[in-house]
């Protein structure tokens, strides 16, 4: 994570043209982005562009040499440009129905318990916008929040899924149920992933990378699944697993 001291407020980094035009195209850009840099000399169509979604929104652009960038992304694929952002904001339950209302679609949504790689969020931010889940739900504790890490491994996905950080994994999922929502969660024991019918309202909990699911929050699950394995290792990337099981969900939803 990148941060930077500008007018007083604490700011992120967002680097690489894919994650800074998504940033840009942000309804919100002209209350987020703090400022925008590009590499001086730099000729590219998406410079240009990145430089015309600025001016749209009455930004600033700064022209900075290469070393610059090298410098703040920690040498990370700036491709020029980069832009700083305060930080991000998480949005609120109830924008979860109102996403899956202006759709006219059940609710789908995904609940994250204890996922502490950044770059694991940021690639199943990604999965959860390309299969349409309405929002993500984590918890403020022993949990990635959205970071500029985040946002960088999303390639722009974190400005299109709300995410909602609640303090109570458990009393959150009692109030979905309230909304009808029938909640999964994975379990080594549980049903086959194949046969898993996801329409309707649900919510799909995908456990900590090296725990899995809390005690507490599988007791409220009402049906868990298992992506069955026949290698040697028994185990699945938590963004792949969810990879997989969000796009069974998606194969489901829209048979």
């Amino acid at each position: 994570m990148q941060n930077n001291s500008n007018n007083n407020e604490e700011s992120e980094l967002v680097f690489g043209h894919h994650s800074v035009e998504e940033l840009l195209k942000s309804p919100t850009a002209g209350q987020r982005v703090n400022k925008v840099l590009v590499q001086k000399g730099l000729k590219s169509s998406h410079i240009g562009e990145v430089i015309e979604l600025a001016k749209r929104s009455k930004l600033i652009v700064q022209e900075v040499p290469k070393t610059k960038l090298d410098d703040i992304s920690n040498g990370g694929n700036h491709q020029g440009m980069a832009a700083y952002i305060a930080p991000y904001q998480y949005a609120e339950l109830d924008d979860i129905f109102k996403a899956a209302k202006a759709k006219n679609e059940d609710p789908f949504i995904l609940i994250l318990d204890r996922i502490e790689d950044p770059h694991n969020l940021g690639s199943i931010l990604r999965t959860a916008d390309a299969v349409g889940v309405h929002g993500i739900i984590v918890p403020k504790h022993r949990s990635t929040g959205l970071t500029s890490v985040v946002a960088k491994t999303s390639t722009g996905a974190i400005e299109h899924v709300p995410v909602v950080r609640v303090t109570n994994l458990v009393n959150t999922i009692k109030d979905l149920k309230k909304e009808n929502v029938w909640v999964f969660g994975t379990a080594m024991e549980g049903d086959n992933y194949r046969s898993w019918n996801a329409k309707g309202a649900i919510a799909l909990v995908i456990g900590n990378e090296g725990k899995g699911v809390s005690p507490l929050v599988q007791k409220q699950v009402d049906q868990t699944l298992s992506i069955p394995m026949v290698g040697h290792v028994q185990s699945l990337n938590a963004s792949v697993a969810t990879g997989v099981l969000l796009y069974q969900a998606f194969a489901s939803r829209h048979s």
